[in-house]
């Protein structure tokens, strides 16, 4: 009531009138809220009423700033960025998940350039890392963490790298994917609103690859976007390295959570010999229909 003081008679009568307006509908009773509505609609349609992650820079108290929003088109461009608390200080301390105190995703709008890289927290709660932005044109960056004493959040920022936008058409959905001498083929069924479960299998010149290293705690490393709103999904590994029941390959196993019908962008880094790779795939999620299946390569019964 404190800024009603500032406002001219004409705007007080129009929050009379605005008063009187609230007091008849409570004594109505409630309207059938947007959301009720929504969610029988959803239901339906086998979709999810909870916002995916990733479309907000703040979420639950904690806020995304980027030091530098837009910068030029370069090969070594340091990033700075902080995490900040509802109180507007850094948050310092963080609860490792994956290896890793953060995760940070970094994908071109036309999701043509991925980046996925670890940066170095300072003592004042700043993180840092270089990125390659060679390619021109308006990213997402998404930051996936925990707060000590909080639950796991992805939040998202803009960053605008200025030079010549070479704008990409999304790829056409494909169940294989090519990544120098290795081919990752994507079998499953995904369904709107549900965990579902896909295998992405490597195999290596026409051979399985049985031998695939730990890389982020488990033997692949998935991260799947909404092509329509560059939505971050959260998508779980089944299994982890050494616990003597997931194999070292081929098949790495994933749940991935799709909260609609749409296009889909899928990025698979996994480490063999050494090398960290990512393969990448489009994926068209229309109800119940089953991801175009094709056997891995070199892959028996």
């Amino acid at each position: 009531m404190n800024a009603a003081s500032k406002f001219t008679g004409f705007t007080l009568g129009l929050a009379a009138v605005f008063g009187i307006a609230l007091a008849v509908g409570a004594t109505l009773g409630p309207q059938p809220s947007e959301s009720t509505h929504d969610s029988k609609g959803h239901e339906a349609m086998g979709e999810s009423d909870e916002l995916p992650a990733g479309l907000m820079a703040s979420e639950n108290g904690y806020t995304l700033r980027l030091d530098t929003p837009q910068t030029t088109a370069a090969a070594n461009v340091p990033l700075r960025f902080r995490i900040l608390n509802r109180d507007g200080a850094p948050v310092t301390s963080y609860v490792r998940s994956h290896d890793k105190d953060l995760h940070l995703i970094v994908v071109r709008r036309d999701m043509a350039a991925f980046q996925h890289v670890h940066p170095v927290l300072d003592q004042a709660g700043t993180w840092s890392v270089p990125l390659n932005l060679t390619r021109a044109g308006d990213y997402r960056v998404f930051a996936d963490f925990t707060p000590d004493g909080g639950k796991n959040l992805t939040l998202g920022a803009d960053l605008r790298v200025a030079g010549n936008y070479d704008v990409q058409a999304l790829p056409v959905p494909a169940p294989t994917a090519q990544v120098g001498e290795y081919t990752v083929t994507l079998n499953g069924a995904v369904t709107p609103g549900q965990a579902s479960k896909v295998v992405l299998a490597v195999s290596r010149n026409g051979k399985p690859v049985t031998d695939l290293q730990p890389y982020l705690g488990a033997y692949g490393h998935l991260v799947a976007l909404r092509a329509a709103d560059l939505a971050y999904l959260h998508v779980h590994p089944e299994g982890s390295p050494g616990d003597g029941v997931t194999p070292a390959g081929p098949g790495i196993t994933f749940y991935v959570d799709a909260p609609s019908a749409g296009d889909y962008r899928l990025f698979l880094d996994f480490q063999h010999e050494g090398v960290v790779r990512t393969a990448e795939f489009t994926l068209s999620v229309a109800g119940s229909a089953p991801v175009p299946a094709a056997e891995p390569a070199g892959h028996g019964h």
